[in-house]
């Protein structure tokens, strides 16, 4: 079930996103009297699930979801489509139109892009809010579980101050990504500030450790699991250890080194059960656990208990505009500094470039439309910007040698566009080889 989930919300959002970019182009193309040949959701190699001509037009359902296009008349795309070109121009091909109606067409897909990307973070504004904790209320810090994070200089009970020189005024899950891009962070640790500067191959370090979490918020000790627990007499499910030998434990994490000292022994404890505190004896084993699962508790309960406030900040539909335009606009910057630093070796970060399955993986196994609708307005993001880069066989490709004709006044030959194409083609095979390559590597190393 969880699998039929994740893949559901995979194959909707890719779909809608293959949809609308191609609209983009069909639509400008239509406007233009350009002809449109095919319009598929993914590729038709040999055939489709599903077909229907409309007019001069061929619509249809491939069989194989990894994309979709549109078959413009007289333009040079990835169907190489030579014997169309050698004949001679007609009033309705891509090729007789002026350049700047050419440039419209081949940008419709990434403006499409962009402006659903926009639309999804108003929308979302709009209908869920903003929730976040007021930095300043996280006087105990954050939590480091991860060891690269942590040999970087960032520790347990440090409250994160500003990122790359932004102070964060606000605690929300987009802070911990920040810092995993960023270059420089200032932490408040015991009341002093403390300047950390992130080795340049923080990013390459971060993925080989294959830890999910940067930073997160301390939580309290809940027990989890107990049913094969030598302590299964002692601690019911969801209690929550206050205290261990004598030592008060407000955080999981100051747990640790008090069951690293009592290995072997049995040590009394205070556990909260029912609004009540509640004596109990516990067996610490020889690794220093207690042999059970890890709990947790939801955000109102972590409410009552006083650990945070949560606050949901709710907007009306004119006040979502600009705050969404806003969270577009640096999800845009932020996809653009990842891709910056995917492109310099140094800092490792092209081993986190994932194909198909990392996609896959990004959506949860449970369903959440406001998961949905983040992850697709991310992946929307993402689109655009990877087809603006100027790679021949990408819409960027196009739109470079369409800004070169404009400025120079000289259209490329038909043949010069044939081999550039193939150019292009051969390195986005390369670069789908490498990402898709990097998703079987990992699960073979069982990363």
């Amino acid at each position: 079930m969880e699998i039929a989930i994740k893949l559901s919300q995979f194959l909707l959002s890719l779909s809608i996103l293959i949809i609308l970019h191609e609209l983009g182009h069909f639509i400008p193309a239509k406007l233009f009297k350009t002809r449109v040949e095919k319009f598929y959701l993914f590729f038709d190699i040999k055939y489709s699930l599903l077909k229907k001509k409309i007019g001069e037009t061929e619509y249809g359902i491939g069989w194989l979801p990894l994309g979709g296009y549109v078959k413009i008349s007289g333009m040079i795309d990835e169907s190489m489509d030579t014997e169309q070109l050698a004949q001679e121009p007609q009033p309705w091909e891509f090729r007789s139109k002026p350049a700047w109606q050419r440039l419209i067409i081949m940008l419709g897909g990434v403006t499409v892009n962009f402006i659903l990307a926009f639309i999804i973070y108003i929308g979302m504004t709009f209908f869920y809010g903003e929730k976040y904790i007021e930095n300043e209320s996280l006087k105990d810090g954050v939590w480091v579980t991860n060891p690269v994070v942590e040999k970087a200089g960032i520790k347990t009970g440090d409250r994160i101050v500003s990122i790359d020189g932004k102070k964060i005024e606000r605690f929300v899950p987009a802070v911990s990504s920040n810092i995993l891009m960023s270059n420089k962070v200032v932490v408040n640790r015991n009341g002093l500030e403390k300047e950390i500067d992130l080795p340049e191959n923080f990013i390459g370090q971060f993925i080989d450790e294959n830890k999910k979490n940067i930073i997160t918020l301390r939580s309290p000790f809940v027990v989890g699991a107990t049913d094969d627990s030598m302590n299964k007499a002692q601690l019911m499910e969801k209690d929550i250890i206050v205290s261990l030998n004598g030592i008060k434990v407000k955080y999981f994490d100051q747990a640790a080194p008090i069951l690293e000292a009592n290995k072997g022994k049995k040590i009394n404890a205070i556990v909260i059960r029912n609004k009540k505190e509640i004596p109990v004896t516990i067996e610490v084993n020889n690794k220093g656990k207690l042999g059970i699962g890890l709990g947790s508790l939801t955000e109102s309960n972590l409410e009552k208990l006083g650990y945070y406030k949560f606050t949901v900040e709710k907007y009306g539909f004119l006040e979502s505009i600009p705050v969404g335009i806003e969270k577009g606009k640096n999800q845009l910057v932020d996809y653009w500094q990842q891709l910056k630093k995917i492109f310099n070796p140094s800092t490792g970060a092209y081993k986190g470039v994932g194909g198909f399955h990392a996609i896959y993986n990004v959506f949860p196994d449970s369903w959440s439309w406001e998961v949905f609708w983040s992850i697709t307005a991310l992946l929307s993001i993402m689109l655009g910007v990877m087809n603006l880069l100027p790679i021949p066989a990408l819409d960027g490709g196009h739109v470079m040698f369409l800004l070169y004709e404009m400025i120079s006044g000289k259209k490329p030959s038909d043949k010069f566009m044939e081999k550039a194409q193939l150019v292009g083609f051969v390195l986005l095979i390369t670069l789908l080889l490498f990402a898709n390559g990097n998703d079987i590597y990992k699960a073979i190393v069982g990363k």
